[in-house]
């Protein structure tokens, strides 16, 4: 009888180019280097540390605005270094790929204010010079600072925001496989023609949000379309993750939500005719682990005591604040009040509990669903159990201490995990990111998804792309696909 191969772990770093990321308050550990962060040697160490540890890639995060929303303005998350100072997640991604091969890169970015010639230009550019090692996080951001930073005077709502993300993934997807063919670049110096015309079109395409006319300017990049990850859980999030994502950053507070969140989406996938396979799941993960039971203690007990509960209470992003309360307030009686903030609280906690109890768990390093602190044996044994029980693919690890957390996770955790057949031993040479997530020869978009559509001259002809001249009566009569 043929013995059962386990399933492999995928670990992805979460980071993000700022100071105080998600671990708040922990910049002030004395082996903290996060106020290095503006170093391009910062990233190219931690490039390094994560390619010999074999990580699969470092998934960048990132905001567009300020969390000026706790006591009524930005101060406490510039005191507390909340997401802000940040810089832009991609431009550091060049750095980080010219001092590795193999470390896959997946880079955060909006689709609600910035148009989507410009960032499928970019984007293209990357998977070029990395040859192959980049995903896009597709967010729709949610603070209200970032609609008032591009020109809204209130945040756009949740559902349209989804909305205009839909018709920009559609322009981003003509613009990578259907603007221009495999073989348009011939190089052909005896009769001095670089790019064969014909087999470069313009996309004219004309939505509701966008006109963008094309052509794509830069050539087929190993990709074409970098893998598409994707964060949410709402209605509208969950079914634009069914038809775009091939990886999700899953939420959920237990096992049990999470696994249900994953056969949700998956079905729905299935149900656009997608394959449910198609489709990786990383929940975030805190991960602490030491040599022995007192190492791991000393740890948690440092990382604790360091917490900033203003720095999570700023982060929430509620109009709310819990320290101006007594700790013996009922949340019940302020939804009764309607103080400021209230709503929030109706979804999230119980009547009957007391705002001393939620400050006391706000920030706790094991508030989230997927948290172990123990030796490396506990540690693996919990990441197999995740990956078996919540049908997982992998990880987001959640970083405390820069570069520590990834040590350790690198001296410790991977060993154990390679002892039980759950890691690679090696990255396979020469391997996209996307065949590192599905296999080998599996760099291009399946066929199934959606992006594939326009790789068939069918599909485009009805979209109105057009070669030679720009826009023809399907520009001009709005006849898009």
């Amino acid at each position: 009888m043929a013995s059962h191969e386990p399933k492999k772990i995928h670990l992805n770093l979460f980071e993000m180019n700022t100071v105080g990321h998600i671990s708040h308050g922990l910049w002030v550990h004395p082996d903290n280097n996060r106020h290095r962060f503006n170093d391009i040697e910062f990233w190219t160490e931690l490039a390094q540390l994560l390619e010999a540890g074999l990580f699969d890639a470092v998934f960048l995060a990132d905001v567009i605005g300020a969390y000026d929303g706790f006591r009524g303005g930005p101060e406490t998350a510039l005191r507390e270094a909340v997401q802000i100072p940040n810089n832009d997640p991609a431009m550091i991604v060049p750095a980080m790929a010219a001092v590795t091969k193999h470390l896959g890169f997946a880079i955060t970015f909006s689709t609600t204010y910035e148009p989507p010639f410009a960032w499928a230009r970019r984007l293209s550019t990357l998977d070029h010079l990395t040859k192959g090692r980049v995903g896009w996080n597709v967010v729709t951001s949610y603070l209200p600072n970032a609609a008032r930073n591009f020109g809204y005077d209130e945040e756009v709502p949740h559902d349209y925001r989804y909305e205009i993300a839909d018709e920009y993934l559609d322009v981003t997807y003509k613009l990578w496989e259907g603007s221009w063919d495999d073989d348009a670049v011939v190089q052909d110096r005896t009769n001095r023609v670089y790019t064969e015309p014909t087999k470069v079109r313009y996309i004219n395409h004309v939505g509701q949000h966008f006109k963008v006319a094309g052509p794509h300017l830069p050539q087929p990049s190993p990709q074409r379309t970098p893998v598409i990850f994707q964060a949410g859980v709402s209605e509208a999030g969950r079914a634009f993750a069914a038809k775009h994502a091939e990886a999700v950053f899953i939420g959920g507070r237990s096992v049990e939500k999470v696994r249900a969140n994953i056969e949700d989406i998956k079905a729905r996938a299935q149900a656009l005719g997608r394959s449910p396979d198609a489709i990786k799941f990383f929940p975030g993960a805190a991960i602490i682990v030491g040599r022995s039971d007192d190492e791991v203690a000393r740890k948690v007990a440092e990382f604790e005591k360091l917490r900033s509960v203003d720095g999570y209470l700023a982060h929430a992003g509620a109009g709310l604040d819990f320290t101006s309360y007594p700790p013996e307030e009922r949340i019940g009686d302020i939804i009764a009040r309607k103080d400021p903030g209230y709503e929030r609280l109706v979804q999230r906690y119980h009547p009957d509990q007391r705002v001393g109890d939620i400050l006391a768990h706000i920030g706790r390093l094991s508030s989230g669903g997927f948290y172990v602190a123990g030796t490396p044996k506990e540690v693996a044994d919990a990441l197999e159990t995740w990956v078996d029980e919540a049908g997982v693919d992998g990880f987001n690890v959640r970083q405390f201490l820069t570069p520590g957390t990834a040590e350790d996770i690198i001296e410790l955790v991977i060993p154990e995990l390679q002892r039980r057949g759950r890691f690679r031993e090696s990255y396979e040479e020469g391997e996209t990111l996307r065949e590192r997530l599905f296999g080998k020869g599996r760099s291009r978009l399946p066929e199934d998804h959606p992006g594939a559509r326009y790789r068939d001259p069918e599909v485009r002809a009805a979209a109105g792309f057009t070669t030679g001249k720009p826009g023809g009566s399907a520009l001009l009569a709005g006849e898009v696909a």
